[in-house]
């Protein structure tokens, strides 16, 4: 049982050393990307949301 938990850590240890990381510039320019998608998805979402809220107190209003 060792030995496979020793091979799988000096397989790991091999693959790790393959992975191209990204640069310092590379991981800020994805960062933002996400930062500002996220930011934009939440605010569409947040539209339709109150857009269909709105629509459903038109169809079926409260008596």
């Amino acid at each position: 049982m060792f030995q496979k938990i020793s091979t799988f850590f000096k397989e790991v240890r091999q693959e790790m050393a393959k992975v191209s990381w990204p640069t310092r510039d590379e991981l800020k320019g994805s960062t933002i990307i996400v930062i500002i998608l996220t930011l934009a998805f939440s605010i569409f979402i947040y539209g339709v949301d109150k857009i269909l809220g709105e629509l459903i107190k038109i169809l079926y209003p409260y008596e």
